[in-house]
């Protein structure tokens, strides 16, 4: 697959060279065509989903595997898990219908009228754009990160838990110790969390407002890696285009690449002692 891609996007590398990771600009008629907005949206898009969704999945991991009932534990992490199986489009079309409305009338202008002073709340507001396609991200990853981070603390030695009960430690005590011993396992299932967001196209796309400019409001339309591929390429005019389409694949499959990998690492390098 590398090696199909790297062919396919010889032209454009050839032409631009590493200027088309730094370049913003994407002009199909003049045929110039740089990455970097496209990288933009891409990063903040999922590294913004990640901070909203870690905590959220960290505590519904806690409570699924340290407080709920056991009559009760099954259905619980049955519903959340069953968000992982809801298309990308489903939510795609629910962020624009129910999401993207509710942003415009309610979210947006109270994060406006409380911290207009930043320059990530200001501009005109759309519904769609940056932010709201980091909800929708944030929603889709946090089955991921919450699976994994209750399988880590399950892989705990119920000894050390016992252990730190007979010396007086109290639950929130003994939560917190699992929490530090399991917390690469944890760093993992976000990075794996990050990988499924950075590859995420049809509910982006749906939402993130498609146009290519590098912004510093979150309200703003935006573009990822994997949106511009997904509306440009059946439509490409000419061969320096797809080229350099294909060429923003290859990054996006190297980015994903590495993050997956150091992801399956890090959670290894905690389940490894429990098996």
């Amino acid at each position: 697959m590398i090696y199909e891609m790297y062919m396919d996007s010889s032209a454009s590398i050839e032409k631009f060279g590493f200027g088309f990771i730094f370049s913003s600009h994407w002009e199909p008629v003049k045929e110039e065509f740089g990455a970097l907005t496209f990288i933009y949206g891409t990063i903040v898009s999922s590294f913004m989903a990640l901070l909203m969704s870690l905590p959220i999945s960290i505590g519904v991991a806690i409570f699924l595997s340290e407080l709920v009932h056991k009559s009760v534990r099954t259905s619980l992490s049955f519903l959340v898990e069953i968000l992982a199986a809801i298309p990308s489009i489903i939510y795609g079309f629910w962020g624009i219908f129910v999401l993207a409305p509710f942003m415009r009338t309610t979210i947006q202008p109270f994060l406006q009228s409380v911290f207009g002073f930043l320059p990530f709340f200001q501009g005109t507001m759309y519904g769609t754009g940056l932010l709201t396609a980091s909800i929708i991200l944030a929603i889709m990853i946090t089955p991921i990160i919450t699976a994994i981070t209750r399988d880590v603390l399950k892989a705990i030695p119920v000894a050390q838990k016992e252990a730190a009960y007979a010396l007086g430690a109290t639950r929130w005590e003994g939560i917190k110790m699992a929490l530090l011993n399991a917390r690469s396992g944890i760093l993992g299932g976000a990075v794996l969390g990050l990988g499924r967001a950075i590859g995420e196209t049809m509910a982006v796309t749906m939402v993130i407002g498609n146009k290519a400019q590098i912004m510093a409001s979150f309200f703003e339309p935006a573009y990822t890696m994997a949106s511009v591929i997904a509306n440009e390429f059946a439509e490409a005019s000419n061969e320096m285009q797809i080229s350099a389409l294909i060429e923003v694949g290859l990054i996006l499959f190297g980015v994903t690449f590495i993050v997956n990998s150091m992801a399956r690492l890090l959670i290894y390098s905690v389940t490894r002692n429990s098996q």
